[in-house]
């Protein structure tokens, strides 16, 4: 406001102004004073084309009133903008790529890897397991309806290509690769409680050859989404030793091959074109003695927390680790 008073008053002196002694120089002077703009380029040999970059939006009224609006009305407005009719329900859109748990899960016989087949509990075990055959063929006929080449013998061998690639990116903890081989399912339960710890396993031979004990197969939601489980029985000898972040020995040996019987359930898409076997999870039978758990490392309290002096104790555990003072 300022400013335009003190440029009206320049303006209002230079048209009053009367020359005196300085009339000879001023005789020729212009006093038209024109305006510039400062922002003009300085080449109009493109001005076309940079009016055409500027695009002028036909912006929507914010503050109309719609309750006037007839339907109609509205329903030519939205077309004319491009929006789509609201929905009185929400949909979202969602993907089942494996299921929430083991479907009917195989229970494995009592004493199985050790009792002999010529025994009398060994046949009754054989008498069972067949027993349990016609569910399983029925689930492996309606996985070749799915898979015309699918084979028992061969899809063992792929389960335990497939069970030694799962083992081994858990021991590298590549969490990008493991997916390939586990569930989403199995995937937490893989990798829980393997952080700050080293791994050591290796799958050294076969005892018995992987068979399949189980299958079975369920529909999700609709009929036409199917999935399918089989249960396969590995009885195998392997090495296994984890390690706390000390590099002590929590569990197993690296120099001793243990026996080792599991059941392991992989699971498929049928529906999914490109759905493949993974592995889902592992059943543990209740009859199965509860393992001892590991013993952890913990750090000794300092002094100020107890109250007792504990400077003797440290020089006698610290002795493995130099950089803290641990106990087991």
């Amino acid at each position: 406001m300022a400013l335009s008073s003190v440029n009206k008053f320049a303006l209002r002196l230079l048209k009053d102004f009367r020359p005196g002694l300085l009339a000879p120089a001023l005789t020729n002077t212009n006093l038209d004073i024109v305006r510039h703009r400062r922002t003009k380029h300085f080449n109009p040999k493109f001005r076309q084309l940079r009016k055409l970059k500027v695009i002028k939006v036909k912006l929507p009224k914010f503050n109309e009133n719609t309750d006037d609006l007839t339907e109609e009305e509205i329903r030519s407005k939205m077309k004319e903008r491009g929006m789509l009719p609201p929905r009185p329900w929400i949909e979202n859109q969602y993907f089942i790529s494996s299921t929430g748990g083991i479907f009917e899960p195989y229970v494995p016989p009592e004493g199985d890897g050790k009792v002999s087949p010529v025994s009398a509990q060994g046949a009754k075990q054989k008498l069972q397991f067949l027993e349990k055959k016609t569910k399983t063929m029925m689930a492996i006929r309606k996985i070749r309806s799915f898979e015309e080449e699918f084979d028992t013998p061969t899809f063992c061998k792929l389960a335990e290509n497939i069970y030694i690639k799962a083992h081994e990116c858990m021991m590298s903890r590549d969490e990008e690769e493991v997916i390939k081989y586990v569930t989403e399912t199995a995937y937490p339960e893989i990798l829980n409680n393997i952080a700050n710890k080293t791994i050591r396993w290796k799958f050294l031979k076969n005892i018995e050859l992987p068979r399949v004990a189980h299958a079975r197969c369920t529909d999700v939601i609709t009929k036409e989404n199917i999935f399918a489980q089989i249960t396969v029985r590995f009885h195998s000898q392997q090495v296994l030793a984890v390690y706390d972040r000390f590099g002590r020995l929590l569990h197993g040996s690296e120099i001793i091959a243990k026996d080792v019987l599991e059941y392991v359930v992989f699971e498929k898409h049928l529906a999914n074109e490109y759905g493949v076997w993974r592995i889902h999870g592992k059943i543990i039978p209740d009859w199965l003695p509860r393992r001892d758990a590991t013993l952890l490392t913990h750090k000794l309290p300092s002094t100020s927390e107890t109250g007792v002096n504990t400077k003797k104790a440290d020089t006698v555990v610290a002795q493995p680790s130099e950089s803290e003072t641990v106990t087991t």
